[in-house]
């Protein structure tokens, strides 16, 4: 992982616009919304009930709702400003000012929350702690993300394997293995619940015994492609199917190359595996650069056309080949040095059909959290935050090192999942 991403990754933690003093986490449920709860967890924060009012409305899309904030200084000020007010915001005339002070006002959000709990889902906005730090650093993170299943800090660790629905049997086997190598690496496995590489990336995640995300183009009311709904099930109970449409929101083509972003932002890098020259897996692949994650491409034979858009990428130098899962490791600095140490690849047969649990191999559960082995240096900061919160001053004296290498090693840590950050520049660990 290149060095500004992980510096972003610390700081993704830390208070901002989206933090905004009048909407603290704690914050008393507005009148009329509900907080209903899935067991003892809300399936909408009380923040996240105000970010629905605006979210709900058709003429807000992430970039004009990220505007809002940032020009008008929080929700609360959105929520209360006049159309008047609205229009001066960056790509809000004066039509449109006029709708979103309306439909801010005649959504129905108890519908959206009920809905939501009814299908086992909840709802995350940009304010909330436990939205994907990592996420938060594209340019235009959703503003409210729909999940069924579960969220694992684990998850910051994660490849996403995209290619095209039409696929040859070597693409299947490939994104099956790569998904099982991933997963045995400590990895978590995202992809777009498509038929074709998608699906096989799933089921290669989750035949290995790990976890794997799938991001949707449609609201969680729906299943799309209708077949997968089965894939769907396994996935949400080994991690989650996402959206940041609003529940009902059907299936539509335009509505899929912007879940591509979401796939991309969600992971350390993105590998392609067979991808046409005008697959949707170019588009994530081009996104993924942008947002200065890593590209891989798995090569596939030069008469192919369903390899041309991978093949292309490597010929461009827009894409890492890779054979082996030490090839993704390599790229990912330290994080992946670390788990490269913890001994989980074994990828030494490109053709991959020894070495995938996906393939009849043994089963094996990935390593999470603790499971990987820490550096001494890292070991000391975790048994120094373990012993209670810790600003990064009071780290550099009681273990004895320069801010720059404890910073460092902070923010492979919380990659890791082992240290979390807090506001006002304090450090904990996530298990006593």
């Amino acid at each position: 992982m290149l060095p500004s991403l992980r510096s972003n990754l610390l700081m993704a933690d830390s208070p901002d616009l989206f933090d905004s003093p009048d909407t603290p986490a704690a914050a008393a449920t507005p009148p009329g919304l509900t907080a209903e709860s899935i067991g003892d967890r809300p399936i909408a924060s009380p923040v996240a009930l105000k970010y629905l009012r605006l979210h709900l409305c058709p003429e807000v899309g992430s970039i004009r709702f990220g505007n809002l904030i940032r020009e008008l200084g929080g929700i609360d000020a959105v929520l209360r400003a006049a159309a008047g007010r609205l229009q001066s915001v960056t790509q809000v005339g004066p039509k449109t000012a006029d709708r979103i002070a309306r439909h801010r006002d005649e959504v129905d959000v108890d519908m959206e929350v009920r809905l939501a709990g009814e299908l086992g889902c909840r709802i995350l906005c940009l304010a909330d702690p436990e939205y994907p730090a990592i996420l938060k650093m594209i340019d235009d993170p959703p503003p409210c993300l729909y999940y069924r299943g579960t969220l694992d800090r684990g998850d910051g660790l994660a490849l996403a394997i995209v290619g095209s629905r039409r696929c040859s049997r070597y693409g299947a086997e490939q994104a099956e293995r790569f998904a099982a190598l991933a997963v045995r690496a400590g990895m978590t496995v995202i992809s777009g619940l498509a038929r074709g590489i998608d699906s096989f990336a799933h089921r290669g995640a989750l035949k290995a015994g790990g976890r794997t995300l799938a991001v949707t183009g449609c609201g969680l009311a729906h299943v799309f492609p209708q077949e997968q709904e089965g894939l769907a099930g396994e996935i949400a109970a080994n991690g989650a199917v996402i959206s940041e449409l609003p529940m009902t929101i059907p299936p539509d083509a335009k509505n899929f190359p912007p879940r591509n972003r979401i796939i991309a932002g969600l992971s350390l890098g993105v590998m392609v595996i067979e991808a046409a020259q005008r697959s949707g897996a170019l588009i994530t692949a081009r996104l993924a650069g942008e947002y200065n994650r890593e590209v891989f491409a798995v090569p596939g034979p030069i008469d192919s056309p369903y390899a041309e858009g991978a093949n292309d990428l490597i010929r461009q130098g827009a894409a890492k080949l890779v054979m082996r899962m030490e090839d993704v490791l390599a790229e990912l600095g330290e994080a992946g040095a670390l788990l490269m140490q913890a001994g989980q690849s074994d990828s030494s047969d490109p053709s991959g059909r020894s070495e995938s649990p996906a393939q009849g191999g043994e089963r094996i559960n990935p390593p999470r959290e603790h499971a990987v082995a820490l550096t001494e240096l890292q070991s000391r900061i975790v048994e120094a935050v373990a012993a209670g919160q810790r600003a990064l001053d009071d780290l550099c004296e009681v273990v004895g090192e320069t801010p720059g290498r404890i910073a460092s090693q902070l923010i492979t840590l919380q990659l890791l999942g082992v240290v979390r950050r807090l506001p006002g520049e304090m450090y904990e660990a996530t298990r006593k």
